[in-house]
């Protein structure tokens, strides 16, 4: 597809990670800190509003920042864990949007599944890596655009960008005037696969924001 492309659009809630970085370089340390520390005691308290069993760690990661897990527990005792970024926390609980019942819909749905479901460890060499894109993370998107708008016709599939490298595109052909693809870098749709979270949400939320631009709802 010759159209636009915008790595920008899908992802309101999520940061880069140059954005990430800046954001906290414009902080003390102290005050990131007292930060993280308060995100991370709403986060516990918005999910026991939910669940008895709640219990939640920070890994900072240079790419991303700080990521916050959380571990709820069924009442079978089996652990979901699933991850959030202190940019999507930080909005959610400013802004007042029910974050409790946000942030208890991702366990609400991988408790559908029942047995428990730890975070998805990170690929340990480049052909794990290559595998996980290949053999999960692609099909997966392609099936979730696909199906989120059949019959319509989706564009979706690996490409290259020069800013961001490798990304995962998609988009509508019919639409021949503006930007008509929504495109998001690889790592991120990984890092959301690994934290437990949908990546295709991404790319759907962008695909709806071409089509509100284009007045196609």
């Amino acid at each position: 597809m010759n159209n636009k492309s915008t790595t920008d659009e899908a992802t309101n809630e999520v940061q880069t990670g140059e954005e990430a970085t800046s954001t906290q370089q414009t902080m003390t340390e102290e005050q990131m800190a007292e930060l993280v520390k308060a995100v991370h005691h709403n986060g516990i308290v918005a999910l026991k509003m939910h669940f008895n069993e709640v219990q939640g760690q920070v890994m900072n990661m240079e790419v991303y920042g700080p990521v916050f897990v959380f571990h709820v527990l069924d009442e079978a005792k089996d652990v979901y864990s699933c991850g959030f970024f202190l940019h999507e926390l930080v909005t959610r609980f400013q802004t007042n949007n029910s974050p409790n019942v946000w942030m208890a819909s991702f366990f609400i749905d991988l408790m559908k599944v029942k047995g428990g479901k730890p975070l998805t460890p990170p690929p340990a060499s480049e052909e794990e890596a290559k595998a996980m894109i290949d053999n999960v993370l692609v099909p997966h998107c392609i099936e979730a655009v696909r199906e989120e708008f059949a019959p319509e016709q989706v564009h979706a599939g690996l490409a290259w960008n020069e800013t961001h490298g490798p990304v995962f595109e998609a988009g509508f052909p019919a639409v021949t005037e503006g930007n008509n693809v929504c495109a998001i870098p690889l790592h991120m749709l990984l890092i959301h696969l690994q934290l437990n979270r949908d990546p295709s949400e991404l790319l759907l939320q962008g695909l709806y924001n071409i089509r509100k631009e284009h007045g196609m709802e």
